[in-house]
Formats: structure tokens, sequence, C-alpha cells
């Protein structure tokens, strides 16, 4: 099956697949899609096929009381509203269905069950997140680790150590999921001021990747470190020296260029 591309601007949706997406029929091609969702319409759509309309008014009131409503906090709070809803309503199947959804917004979603269930210890919540820091879909992959960043911060030595093994992962989104999660800075997150502090941390996270194969964990390693050199310049420029010493291949220096981007400036 061939992949679509998505439009280059929303004006350029046709309508029938935008109300494909608004209705979860099919997931998102690209950003300027996963923008344009309506995501009110598609949880009532989504409420409607899965006899849960009772749930809809209560999680439209949380989205309304948002300060700011961009697709990112829509996305928290329609997933922290069903949490809550489900938890009340020992409804444990709509997780599953959520998960396995065709929606990619959806399954965004059913990260923040995860991530909002304190009930859940952080190995618990890393075990359950990790399909989706796997999944096929960008936008899955980005909100995962923005789900359970607050307890991966909270539970940071702990989390540190289960993620370490995640470098070892034949799959290079779950390889990239331990640096992108544990980023100092981050984006469009909560910064981890131990580790901006004390990068050395989380060196048994940096090492293993350090020649990576994969694209997509040498940009996420190279951002971690490009983060930490703004406020521990001094270690990333001692690591990075090492590094060109210690390997010799074109993943490292890659990297390299990246982490010191800043620095280089």
């Amino acid at each position: 099956m061939t992949k679509r591309k998505g439009a280059r601007s929303v004006k350029d949706i046709p309508s029938t697949i935008l109300t494909q997406l608004n209705t979860g029929q099919i997931e998102t091609a690209n950003l300027v899609e996963w923008l344009a969702v309506d995501q009110r319409v598609l949880l009532e759509s989504l409420l409607i096929q899965t006899n849960r309309i009772d749930y809809l008014t209560p999680v439209l009131t949380k989205i309304d009381q948002l300060k700011k409503q961009t697709v990112n906090t829509i996305n928290e709070a329609i997933g922290t509203g069903l949490f809550e809803l489900t938890s009340a309503n020992n409804d444990n199947n709509f997780l599953a269905i959520m998960s396995h959804h065709k929606a990619d917004l959806i399954r965004c979603w059913a990260t923040y069950i995860i991530g909002k269930n304190n009930d859940l210890n952080v190995s618990e919540t890393l075990n359950q997140i990790q399909p989706f820091s796997a999944d096929n879909h960008f936008g899955v992959r980005e909100i995962c680790w923005m789900a359970v960043r607050s307890k991966i911060k909270q539970n940071l030595t702990e989390s540190i150590e289960i993620l370490s093994g995640w470098t070892a992962n034949e799959d290079e989104n779950i390889r990239r999921f331990a640096t992108e999660s544990t980023r100092p800075r981050g984006v469009w997150c909560e910064h981890i001021e131990e580790l901006k502090q004390n990068p050395e941390l989380a060196l048994s996270i940096l090492e293993p990747l350090k020649s990576d194969k994969a694209k997509y964990v040498q940009d996420s390693l190279g951002n971690w470190l490009n983060d930490a050199s703004k406020t521990r310049p001094d270690f990333v420029i001692e690591l990075c020296k090492r590094w060109e010493t210690e390997s010799h291949t074109k993943e490292t220096a890659y990297s390299l260029k990246r982490a010191l981007r800043t620095l280089n400036k």
C-alpha cells in the first residue's frame, strides 16, 4: 500500500480526507494534517463509535478551561480527561481500544492515560509506553515521551537505569526515546534541572549511542548534548573531545557537530 504524502497546506487538504481524519478512519500523513484535525470532532466520533458519549461533555469542559489551546495542550487535556473518566468508571477496556486505533491522535491520547496513572510505578509506566515509542507515526512517538516525562523526572535515577537498557534495542525509535525523553531542556516540555546541572548522570544512555547508525538517534543525541552545553559547556566539550578520539565514525562526527552547534556559534 502506497503511503499518502499529505497536503502542503491546510487549504489543500481534500474535504474527503479531512472528514476521514476527523472521524478516525485514517491517520495523518504529515504535520499539516496533524495540525488540521479537529480533536473535538475526533473525540466525539470515537465516543459515539465506542458507546461512551457520556464522556464527551466532561472532556470538552476540560478543553474549554485551558488558558492556551494548542494541538499539544488539547491533546493532553483529552488524554487526562479520558484517564479520569476511565478510572472513575473502571473502564479498563478503553485504553486497549485507543492504543490500537487507526487514528494517530487517538493513540496519542492513550499515552496520557498511561502517563497520568499514578498507580503505575516508573518501571511499569515505561514498560507500557514502550510500544508507543516504536509507533510508526511521528506524532505518537513525540507525544508518548511528553506523556511520561514528568514521571521520568520524578524518578530520574531509576528511569535512566531502565532507559539505558533501551539503547541496545534493535528498533531505532525505541533507542531514540531514551535520549529524547531525558533531554535536559527538551522541546515543549518542562526542563530536567538535575540533568542541566549534572548531565554526567545520563552517560549510561549517551555512551552506547555515540556511533548509532540511525540519523533519528544521532539527531536526538546531538540535541541532548546541545541542551547540556547551555549549562555545562565543560562537560560537553570534554565528552566530545573524548568521543572524537575514541570513535572515528561519520555517525559520531555528525552527532558531535550537532552537540557543539551552540558553543561553536
